[in-house]
């Protein structure tokens, strides 16, 4: 089977498996994305060369402990904080000109920080004011998509202008912004005609998020590949590689959306 063929197939697979999961019920939702944690800590532990029977443990108690319980501020102010503090030290090491070795207690910060707590906040975007409603997450992942397409798109088509070449070699600016423009027209639909709501700009703030962080997580993702010397982050999906290379946007950015709807609920 050739490489195209057999990247298609696996993506379909994958699509299928997550839009089926999330739409069916919240419990196969909950399920699905337990796994993908789980897949997602060993994976990392793979690439930081950090024993994962612990770490494993780590994650299932935690998210056995919060996929369920509804957030408190107090929970709300811990996990978002924690969020940040990994997100800010991420964008540190990314910018980071050196090869620089990740050290034990810098390994055990990501862990949490970039793959734990980020899961467990994913259980917590679709949850509405009436429940669970999947079509927030599947509006997310749908943004994160056409960002990923049209960036390549518009990068490959247009694109003269390195965003970052040492570690990226294949994304533009022009891309960037290409992904940006196409993502937020996609918002406009997405709150039109999917979420059917009047509130259009809330999903047009998603869209940045989206855009801004989503990249930001694909870029983090390529430095510790670079770093581990490897290409893929794993082998399950047949033609992209591991989950983590294909959920590496998603972790990023959930917690800025999580924040966002705080704010919003806040505000209102």
């Amino acid at each position: 089977m050739n490489e195209t063929l057999t990247r298609a197939l696996s993506g379909a697979v994958y699509i299928l498996l997550l839009l089926s999961c999330i739409l069916f019920s919240e419990t196969t939702f909950l399920w699905l994305f337990g796994l993908f944690m789980a897949i997602g800590v060993l994976e990392f532990c793979k690439l930081v060369k950090l024993h994962f029977i612990i770490p494993l443990i780590l994650a299932i108690v935690g998210f056995s402990i919060f996929y369920k319980s509804n957030f408190k501020p107090v929970y709300d102010s811990i996990l978002t904080f924690c969020c940040f503090f990994v997100s800010v030290k991420l964008l540190f090491f990314l910018f980071y000109k050196k090869e620089k070795k990740i050290s034990s207690l810098e390994k055990w910060i990501y862990l949490i920080g970039y793959i734990i707590i980020p899961f467990i906040i994913i259980t917590k975007i679709p949850i509405g004011v009436k429940g669970y409603n999947p079509k927030i997450l599947i509006g997310i992942f749908v943004l994160i998509w056409t960002n990923d397409t049209f960036a390549y798109v518009v990068g490959k088509s247009f694109g003269k202008h390195k965003l970052f070449e040492r570690i990226s070699p294949k994304k533009t600016i022009e891309g960037f912004f290409g992904g940006l423009l196409f993502s937020v027209g996609m918002s406009f639909l997405i709150a039109k005609h999917y979420i059917e709501t009047s509130n259009v700009n809330i999903w047009i703030g998603i869209a940045i998020l989206v855009s801004i962080f989503a990249t930001l997580g694909d870029l983090i993702q390529s430095k510790f590949k670079r770093i581990a010397g490897v290409k893929d982050s794993g082998k399950i999906m047949p033609g992209h590689g591991g989950l983590l290379d294909r959920l590496d946007s998603i972790i990023y950015v959930a917690p800025y959306i999580f924040l966002y709807y705080q704010i919003l609920k806040y505000v209102s």
